[in-house]
């Protein structure tokens, strides 16, 4: 059976579909005008027909630009504003969303759900929930694509990204990388595995049990020697952890800034980037020491102290 759109199978997808059959009605419509206009003057026109061919009014002329160019400009704008509002809306994951954290390397997709569950080229995820993503490269630039929920985010390694969805449809959908990733850039390939509740949570409950991220952070946290410094017991004097994350942080430059993760991952890489008000930048750099993983969990780890009253390691 041939299939002339996409399989839909995400609240993305359904106004990308949208956006996308407005344009093309529009393309069509525009197409279909010129070409009318184009055999009507051609009839019209031909060598020998009596049509009057002498210049037209001033007037008409002036209003027609003015009026054609102002209706151009209108359709612009309401395009930019009808597309960019559905993209905006892509960037800002719900609340209550569940948190996966994706890494991407030559040439896999390693996913770690929040309870330490870990797949590698598979993701399975609940219909009708909001799914957050947490996107990191270990290597180069790579690029999250589900076709069937219109879904593509470039993976650029040193940065966090974050992109969100909400499945509407059961079944196994294509996890493809987009972007030209080296030698078997097309072998990297998996697949979002779209199950009802239900059988999310049996599934859930039956992976192997692993360490969640915030205890491997803590147990990097002082394997790694940084509880040395942002213990409250340390004596070097650097700033706690405890309650940090998603707070405002004022810079030694004046700057306002607020801890989040991609704040927390620059903190670790560069540590003189961003250096806390009233503080040395004496932390060194913990890039190339540190793999992806042992970064998302020390992140977890220093979340998990949000609502801390002191620092817990």
């Amino acid at each position: 059976m041939i299939s002339f759109w996409p399989e839909t199978a995400s609240t993305l997808a359904q106004r990308i579909d949208v956006i996308f059959a407005g344009l093309l009605a529009l393309s069509g419509t525009i197409l279909l005008l010129v070409l009318c206009l184009l055999i009507g003057f051609s009839v019209r026109y031909r060598r020998g027909s009596a049509a009057p061919r002498g210049p037209m009014p001033e007037v008409m002329s002036r209003e027609f630009e003015i009026g054609w160019t102002s209706a151009t400009l209108f359709l612009f704008v309401f395009l930019f504003w009808w597309a960019t509002s559905v993209e905006i809306k892509a960037f800002l994951p719900p609340k209550d969303a569940i948190e996966v954290q994706v890494v991407a390397k030559q040439w896999m997709w390693k996913t770690l759900h929040s309870n330490g569950a870990r797949e590698i080229n598979e993701l399975h995820v609940p219909i009708g929930v909001p799914v957050r993503l947490a996107l990191r490269s270990q290597d180069v630039i790579h690029s999250f694509f589900v076709p069937a929920f219109r879904l593509k985010q470039d993976v650029v390694p040193g940065q966090l990204h974050e992109t969100w969805f909400q499945a509407t449809k059961l079944g196994v959908f294509h996890l493809l990388c987009a972007e030209y990733c080296g030698t078997d850039h097309s072998r990297m390939r998996g697949k979002i595995v779209v199950m009802t509740p239900e059988d999310y949570a049996a599934w859930l409950a039956a992976q192997p049990e692993g360490d969640d991220l915030a205890k491997e952070g803590a147990a990097l946290f002082v394997e790694r020697g940084c509880s040395g410094c942002h213990a409250p017991s340390a004596k070097v004097h650097a700033p706690s952890l405890a309650g940090l994350y998603g707070r405002t942080v004022a810079l030694s430059d004046g700057r306002i800034v607020t801890a989040d993760e991609a704040y927390l991952r620059d903190s670790i890489l560069q540590p003189k980037k961003d250096v806390v008000a009233g503080y040395e930048p004496i932390m060194p750099s913990f890039a190339g020491r540190l793999s992806e993983g042992e970064i998302q969990s020390l992140v977890a780890y220093i979340r998990s102290l949000a609502h801390s009253p002191e620092d817990r390691s």
